[in-house]
């Protein structure tokens, strides 16, 4: 039984770190699992459709979001059919999970954040309700993790915006706030955070070993059988 190749699905970006950072996440998968490759919804190529047609045998498609909006309710399985491919899953998103919760805190102590500091989850934005839920969900599993609240400001589209949330903040009175960063890698997005008026942004969840596990395992449940026994027996996936 052949292995299902698999193509990890990223936004794309103009940034050259960012479009390293997912490459180098596809790099630390494909130590795993084997054959991986990377597509993009938007800014550059290739496309998921592009990539898949380049596929011969079985493939699983992970949406690497961290919320369920348009690109995986809608670009993924629209790019899925156009590529003609045969025999394809797709996995949930990345998002929400404790696995990422339990990343940006890491984060945020890396960047100088202490119990009773303020915290602002930092999201891309969408205009799709089922993504601003999977944020709200996110900053929940969050707060319970810096055990406080966690407020949520967006880069774009929805409201309201990281600058804004930081500067209620001031206004009532925290002496120091950070934001953390949920953005997968370095690109515009996360460049406008610097200019929110926090004390400290933390990085990107970026290329960290529980984000490549978290991808591991969403292509292990999609593959089943035909994934190498010995990657599942160390998950303990069945």
């Amino acid at each position: 039984m052949t292995a299902p190749a698999l193509v990890l699905v990223a936004h794309g970006t103009r940034s050259a770190r960012g479009v390293e950072q997912v490459a180098a996440l596809a790099e630390a998968v494909s130590a795993q699992v084997g054959t991986t490759r990377v597509a993009f919804v938007d800014v550059l190529g290739p496309s998921p459709s592009e990539v898949l047609r380049e596929l011969d045998g079985p493939a699983v498609v992970v949406p690497a979001f961290l919320a369920s909006g348009y690109h995986v309710h809608t670009d993924v399985p629209r790019e899925v059919a156009d590529s003609g491919h045969p025999d394809v899953r797709v996995t949930a998103a990345l998002g929400p999970d404790r696995v990422l919760a339990a990343v940006l805190l890491q984060r945020l102590v890396e960047t100088g954040w202490r119990p009773g500091d303020a915290v602002v989850l930092a999201a891309a934005g969408s205009s799709d309700p089922r993504a601003l839920s999977d944020v709200r969900r996110s900053a929940a599993l969050l707060a319970e993790l810096v055990g406080g609240p966690v407020r949520i400001g967006y880069v774009a589209t929805a409201q309201p915006r990281v600058p804004e949330v930081v500067g209620r903040l001031r206004g009532e009175g925290h002496r120091r706030i950070f934001v953390a960063s949920y953005l997968l890698a370095h690109g515009l997005f996360h460049n406008r955070l610097g200019d929110a008026g926090a004390d400290g942004v933390t990085e990107p969840l970026g290329v960290h070993p529980d984000l490549v596990q978290l991808l591991v395992s969403r292509y292990l449940t999609a593959a089943g059988a035909a994934a190498p026994q010995a990657l599942r027996q160390a998950l303990r996936v069945r």
